[in-house]
C-alpha cells in the first residue's frame, strides 16, 4: 500500500505592513541582528547606486535636519519682522500720546504711516455730527461724514465683523476712499475704529496687489486701530 505524502505547503508571504508594524514595535531589532545591516541595500534617492541601511538613515537624518534648519530660519525671520513692527507701533503710540488736538493727530498719522509703514495712500474716515473739531480740518487724509451718511453702507460687512480686512476692494469703495479713478490701488487694509457699532475706519492703500493679501495676519493692524481709536475718542 502506497503512502501518500502530504503536499508541501509554501508559507504565505508576510504582508509588508506587518513587517513595518513589527519593526516599529521592536526598534532594537537591528541591534539584535546587526549582520542584516551590512546585507540590506537601499537605492540612494534618484541615484541608481545603492547604500546600506545605516547610510540611508544618515541621509534621511541629514535631510530632516536641513528641513528643521530651514524652518527654524523661517521662524527667526518672522520673529525679527514682528520685532520691527512692534517697535514701529511703539513709536506710533509715543507720538499719539503727545497729540493734543485733531490737527496734530492727522499730522502724527501722516508722519508715522509714511515713515514707519511706507504708506502714502491712507484715509481716516470719521462719522461725526456738525461742530466736530475734525470737521474744520482740511486734509486729503481725513474724511468727515454724517453719522447716517449713505457711503458708510459700503462698509457694513467690515463694521459688523469688527476686524481689519486686507485684499482688493470694490471700485466704489476705492473711489470713495482714495478718489474717483484711482486705479493704482492694488490692495488695501481696512481697519474699523471705535466701539461697536463701528462707523469709523482707517484705510491704507498700496499699488502692490500683494502688499495687503487676504491671508496676512491682521493682529498689528488691529493694534494700530485701537491706538487711533483711543486718541480720536480723547480729542
Amino acid at each position: 500500500m502506497n503512502k501518500q505524502t502530504a503536499p508541501e505547503r509554501t508559507a504565505a508571504p508576510l504582508p509588508e505592513q506587518a513587517v513595518a508594524d513589527y519593526l516599529d514595535e521592536h526598534p532594537d531589532f537591528f541591534e539584535r541582528h546587526s549582520a542584516l545591516l551590512a546585507r540590506i541595500r537601499l537605492p540612494h534617492g534618484r541615484n541608481p547606486s545603492t547604500v546600506s541601511l545605516v547610510e540611508r538613515q544618515v541621509i534621511v537624518l541629514r535631510e530632516k535636519n536641513q528641513k528643521l534648519e530651514a524652518r527654524l530660519q523661517e521662524l527667526i525671520e518672522v520673529a525679527r519682522a514682528n520685532d520691527v513692527l512692534a517697535a514701529r507701533i511703539h513709536r506710533l503710540a509715543c507720538r499719539l500720546i503727545r497729540t493734543r488736538d485733531a490737527a496734530a493727530l492727522i499730522d502724527t498719522l501722516e508722519t508715522s504711516l509714511r515713515e514707519d509703514f511706507g504708506a502714502s495712500e491712507w484715509l481716516l474716515v470719521l462719522a461725526r455730527p456738525e461742530g466736530s473739531p475734525f470737521a474744520a480740518i482740511d486734509s486729503r487724509h481725513l474724511r468727515v461724514v454724517a453719522p447716517n451718511a449713505p457711503e458708510l453702507k459700503m462698509f457694513e460687512t467690515l463694521f459688523e465683523s469688527g476686524r481689519p480686512r486686507c485684499g482688493q476692494i470694490r471700485d466704489s469703495q476705492r473711489d470713495f476712499l482714495f478718489g474717483v479713478g484711482t486705479t493704482e490701488i492694488g490692495s488695501a487694509a481696512l481697519v474699523p475704529l471705535g466701539a461697536r457699532p463701528h462707523t469709523d475706519l482707517l484705510a491704507i492703500g498700496s499699488p502692490d496687489a500683494e502688499r495687503f493679501a487676504p491671508t496676512m495676519s491682521t493682529e498689528f493692524l488691529a493694534r494700530i486701530g485701537e491706538l487711533v481709536s483711543e486718541t480720536v475718542s480723547a480729542l
